[in-house]
């Protein structure tokens, strides 16, 4: 049995015994009573009893262990052109005197703090101040509309906002103020105070009376101790986009997120106390939640903090400059940010310009990573690339190769296998399992590992519904696909992103697969638009890499023809729409379901998350050359 088959058996058969010893590898303030607690499934709870600190665990203890002057945090800012290192030390001494501020402003244990802020180390700074405090954050994106700000207040009835002058997207400089202002005119509920970072690019005007001054508050601040709270009581809620258009508040709690993220870094993504992570993601994401805020300062590590792009800033090797400057061992991103750099330096020349000798592994999530992406990173950075499944919902890797522990091999196509205490099943149709290879729901049987969210914040009926009411007994994940014979998870899409082409169910992924393979193809998606005549036809959009001069014509029948020859005349594939991108959210998810509301001239919402908004205007314009989008 290899030691990855052991320690996953181990975590199943005997939760309480194998998380119980990971959580000894944190420092608690009363020790747990009880492991896991089954009192109350599907919602069951983690170190019942216990009472600890995050940010204790994230600062104060390794500045009291010796990593006082070790970096805790790297902020590199191409958009500004600024690199700043921070100590555990200094952080610990910015922390603990905004959470003074916060407690000045009236914030007290289990208040709520929302945080819209850029990617500056501000933010990671309120994160963990209210950690300190035992408030609950909750971080919205920089730049989101205000009414889906406005929606979040409503939600989470904060006490205080904190927030900045503006944010940079690129070249562009966004003022966030406006937005701010605009929000909180909308929201029914009132916030007593907002504390904005004055950025050099932008000075905001203030309300007398409700805005301070970030600066000022923290130069008269006084620095608090950590507030000893329940391994039940909630660290953060995390807002992700609802069904219903009110948005779904992920909860997550103190005990099981320290022990699980903590857990993981080693494990995992093979980080030691004392090295560089980086997850080139968004502290407004789940992903900057895990492993920008807390994963890599848990664990004696030092975090990365990015703020700029994949590529235009400047340039398509923005990434290898990164990890070579501050020699990272281990990143962490999304597909997207690869097919990005893939499209603008397809034969890679730009990594031979950087000195990535100590650079070990690159973990992608977020998306399904296609073979011919992850294969040209394999190539080009000559380390393991690993695909890992994972949801806001759970907060960590669902499945992987865990290289901390046992480095078994990649199959491409699939995020490999499940990670210890993760029940990973497939269920039919009927709600019972299938056999191996057998397509259905993927489902993870209860209790679900520490780590994941324990409820939807004020929803817990939705949250049933939402989650646990179609199979009983699982967590519903939402996404489809299959478990081979040697236990590998194949992720092909969400559930919807199954069509139904005159009768036969067939996964839009596998297509996207087959599309993604061509050389000249740099990202692409497959959507279900709807036909008379067969229920649903599948419809494809491509982009193509830089350089390319071929005919789209011409390439557009190659990529058909390679469906036909790959999946099969079932699969009626006969359009694919050359583009100049795809519409996608800030953390790079595709949105297939407004496409297809496009395409079918359904009267669709702009999602709050999109990066560009005028791609959809583009794509509607592609969509009517071939008979789609009449209304668009």
């Amino acid at each position: 049995m290899s030691s990855y088959d052991s320690i996953y058996r181990r975590s199943l058969t005997d939760p309480a015994g194998f998380w119980g010893e990971a959580a000894a590898e944190i420092d608690w303030f009363k020790p747990w009573d009880k492991v896991v607690d089954d009192s109350r499934a599907p919602f069951y709870r983690w170190f019942v009893g216990g009472e600890l600190n995050t940010c204790y665990n994230a600062l104060d203890r390794h500045v009291a262990g010796g990593r006082a002057e070790q970096a805790a945090l790297i902020y590199d800012s191409p958009v500004t052109e600024t690199i700043q290192v921070l100590t555990f030390k200094e952080m610990l001494d910015l922390v603990s005197r905004f959470a003074g501020v916060l407690r000045r402003l009236g914030v007290n244990k289990g208040d709520r703090v929302i945080i819209y802020m850029p990617m500056v180390p501000q933010a990671v700074v309120a994160m963990l101040a209210c950690a300190r405090l035992g408030a609950i954050h909750s971080v919205v994106f920089g730049g989101f509309a205000s009414h889906e700000l406005s929606t979040r207040i409503n939600d989470a009835t904060p006490k205080v906002v904190v927030s900045a002058s503006c944010g940079i997207e690129g070249s562009k400089v966004l003022p966030y103020k406006p937005l701010l202002d605009a929000a909180l005119d909308m929201a029914s509920h009132k916030v007593s105070a907002c504390v904005i970072l004055q950025r050099p690019q932008i000075q905001a005007p203030l309300t007398s009376g409700r805005d301070h001054d970030w600066d000022e508050q923290m130069a008269g601040a006084t620095p608090v101790d950590c507030v000893p709270v329940a391994a039940t009581d909630p660290l953060y809620i995390l807002y992700t986009s609802g069904t219903t258009g009110q948005p779904k508040g992920i909860v997550r709690d103190n005990g099981s997120h320290t022990v699980a993220t903590q857990w993981t870094m080693q494990h995992f993504y093979t980080i030691q106390p004392g090295e560089t992570m980086w997850a080139a993601s968004d502290v407004g994401w789940q992903v900057g939640h895990s492993y920008i805020a807390y994963g890599p300062m848990l664990h004696g590590a030092t975090a990365t903090l990015y703020e700029g792009k994949p590529v235009g800033t400047p340039d398509a090797g923005a990434f290898w400059r990164v990890i070579s400057r501050h020699r990272i061992p281990v990143l962490f991103t999304a597909p997207t940010a690869f097919r990005a750099i893939k499209r603008e330096d397809p034969d890679g020349q730009l990594v031979k310009q950087y000195d990535l000798s100590h650079f070990r592994a690159l973990f992608l999530a977020g998306e399904r990573s296609d073979p011919d992406t992850l294969q040209w990173a394999e190539k080009h950075l000559n380390v393991p690339v690993i695909d890992h499944w994972w949801q806001t919902e759970t907060g960590w890797a669902i499945a992987g190769v865990p290289l901390g522990i046992e480095r078994f091999p990649v199959k491409y196509g699939s995020t490999s296998k499940a990670m210890p205490g993760w029940n990973v099943q497939v269920l039919g149709a009927d709600g019972q399992p299938v056999g191996t290879n057998q397509e259905g729901a993927l489902v993870m049987k209860l209790p679900m590992a520490p780590g994941a969210f324990t409820t939807l914040w004020n929803a817990e009926q939705r949250c049933r519904d939402a989650y646990y009411e179609e199979n009983p007994g699982y967590y519903t994940t939402g996404d489809s696909g299959y478990i081979d014979d040697e236990g590998y998870i194949f992720v092909m899409g969400r559930v919807d992103d199954v069509i139904n082409v005159a009768g036969h169910r067939l996964s839009t992924g596998a297509m996207e697969e087959v599309l993604a393979s061509h050389q000249d193809v740099a990202e692409c998606a497959v959507i279900g638009v709807t036909d008379e005549m067969k229920g649903q036809l599948p419809l494809g959009f491509i982009v193509l890499k830089s350089g390319v001069e071929r005919p789209h014509e011409e390439i557009s029948k190659e990529v058909v023809a390679m469906v036909r020859e790959r999946i099969g005349p079932v699969a009626a594939f006969k359009t694919a729409l050359v583009v100049n991108r795809l519409p996608k959210t800030r953390s790079g998810k595709i949105l297939r379901g407004t496409m297809h509301k496009i395409a079918d001239s359904v009267e669709y919402k702009v999602p709050a998350t999109i990066d560009d908004p005028t791609i959809l205007t583009e794509i509607g314009a592609a969509l009517k050359t071939v008979g789609y989008a009449t209304k668009a």
